[in-house]
């Protein structure tokens, strides 16, 4: 989707290498801005193009006097568009309009109590003067010159905000955007609500009477589209978006391969058929997928086979649809950003991104791609806005081949079933006790290990099963959930008493990094 139909004056956040650049751009939209990561060398021409309503430089790695530091274009200082300096952003303007950053005695790592010297400052509307900040620094401005104002310090940081004299730059040396800062958010508000003028244009309501009229002027009156459900949010809130603007026009396909969640196609099904003017057809390939696997223990040849097995079920019954002209998929903001497909976007590549495993050229279709711009928590509230019900709206994520690297080692009937209903208990626990949208992700493991027990004074020899939960706000960086005690315990008897061959359950205490938050 053309980013120009989304929003009038984008607020573009220069990417210098930041750890939380992608939380900077969703801090802006929660106050109802459009932000748009691109490139930090970005020229002042092309950023007079897109007409922002304000930059905003991120933090970064490097210090801004190493040779081969990245750098701005000097002329986004003179376009007469308010800019905000956060960290490595503010050290690289100051030095650009001629102050001093050095490597001062002092760092500064953490919660930081920080000083505002005007409280009548509109940067810091309602902040308490005390405040305390998260920063995260070596180096600093010892020398802002005189076209610089000071309007906040620390104890080892005299310029911890300032602003410019005559041009409308502002900048922190602390970080706004993550929630260690516990008046951040207000502060980034006030930067755009009291200093940019934002006229607040970006909500979900606004984004669907957009996308709508965008998908019907992209899809031709006699031209159908091609949606591939997974039972994950993503896919299930492209449809229902598409069904929104082209109803009958769009044909949902759901291959059951066989390795989905406990209920999860009847939960597809009810929810498309009740809420929904697509058409929707269920495929049912478990047979395939499982004679597919046969015998395969490495995960990458599991992803490999149940890849090529999907697309060749998929083809099959793309193929006979009349009309199909366009293959949906729920590409989001981050897949689009670690990919390296935004023309104005940071150039490294992350990930390769793909959803559905080369499907467009293999069916010759066009791809159609409502959520590209995007984040997480914004498909999640738009969702709910379409009318979706909560429980698919809050499902937890599911990898693209199932249980299949779950169920480690073979992939049987038998094992997955074992698996499921596993699966199906730690997830009702996690229900019961309030804590599922909390939780960024959580599943179980059938682990290719048996180990002794005793049951009923018999001797057992059984399966391992492992529970994992974590928390995460991007998926490229996870903690492990601290769960309740109590919650472990009633987990791990639920899982033992109930399901036939389990006689022991374990947790996962692994961070991403360094493990990964899937098994395989």
């Amino acid at each position: 989707m053309d980013p120009s139909a989304l929003s009038a004056r984008p607020v573009l956040v220069l990417d210098f290498g930041a750890q939380y650049v992608q939380l900077i751009a969703r801090r802006v939209r929660e106050r109802h801005a459009f932000a748009r990561i691109v490139r930090h060398d970005i020229t002042a021409e092309r950023v007079r193009e897109l007409n922002p309503l304000a930059i905003i430089l991120s933090g970064g790695p490097k210090s801004v006097y190493e040779p081969g530091a990245p750098q701005c274009d000097p002329g986004l200082f003179h376009l007469g568009v308010p800019v905000l300096g956060i960290c490595y952003g503010m050290q690289l303007a100051v030095q650009a309009l001629g102050g001093k950053v050095e490597a001062p005695p002092a760092r500064e790592f953490g919660r930081t109590d920080c000083h505002v010297l005007d409280p009548a400052e509109p940067l810091f509307h309602d902040v308490p003067r005390d405040t305390v900040v998260w920063m995260s620094h070596g180096d600093q401005i010892l020398d802002a010159g005189a076209d610089f104002l000071p309007l906040a310090a620390t104890s080892t940081c005299p310029i911890a905000a300032a602003k410019h004299r005559t041009m409308p730059f502002y900048g922190l040396q602390f970080h706004p955007e993550v929630s260690h800062t516990p008046y951040g958010s207000l502060i980034l508000g006030n930067f755009l609500d009291r200093i940019c003028a934002n006229p607040r244009s970006w909500t979900m309501e606004a984004f669907i009477e957009r996308a709508v009229e965008q998908v019907g002027r992209q899809v031709g009156p006699d031209q159908r589209v091609v949606c591939g459900l997974s039972g994950g949010v993503d896919s299930a809130v492209c449809a229902a978006l598409l069904a929104r603007a082209l109803g009958p026009r769009v044909v949902c396909v759901f291959v059951d391969t066989g390795l989905l969640r406990g209920g999860e196609r009847a939960d597809v099904e009810n929810v498309f058929r009740s809420h929904s003017e697509a058409e929707l057809r269920v495929i049912d390939a478990s047979t395939q997928f499982l004679k597919a696997l046969e015998g395969v223990t490495d995960p990458q040849e599991k992803r490999l086979r149940i890849g090529h097995t999907f697309i060749d079920v998929f083809r099959e019954e793309a193929r006979s649809i009349p009309g199909a002209h366009f293959l949906a998929q729920g590409t989001l903001y981050p897949d689009v950003i670690e990919s390296g497909g935004e023309p104005d976007g940071p150039t490294a590549t992350i990930k390769i991104h793909h959803n559905v495993g080369g499907l467009p050229a293999e069916l010759g279709f066009e791809l159609i791609e409502p959520l590209r711009d995007l984040f997480k928590d914004e498909v999640r509230r738009l969702g709910l806005e379409l009318g979706l019900p909560d429980s698919l709206v809050w499902r937890h994520p599911f990898p693209g081949p199932g249980l299949a690297v779950r169920c480690l080692g073979e992939v049987t009937a038998p094992r997955l079933e074992v698996l499921r209903q596993a699966d199906a208990i730690f997830l009702d626990e996690l229900r019961q006790a309030g804590l599922e949208r909390q939780i960024a992700q959580a599943f179980a493991v059938l682990l290719p290990v048996q180990s002794v027990g005793v049951m009923g004074d018999a001797r057992t020899y059984e399966n391992v099963i492992a529970i994992r939960a974590v928390e995460t706000e991007d998926f490229m960086t996870a903690d492990w959930s601290r769960l309740p005690h109590e919650v472990l315990a009633r987990s791990s008897t639920r899982i033992i008493n109930s399901v036939k061959g389990v006689n022991r359950v374990v947790y996962d205490v692994t961070s991403k990094p360094p493990g990964t938050i899937e098994w395989e």
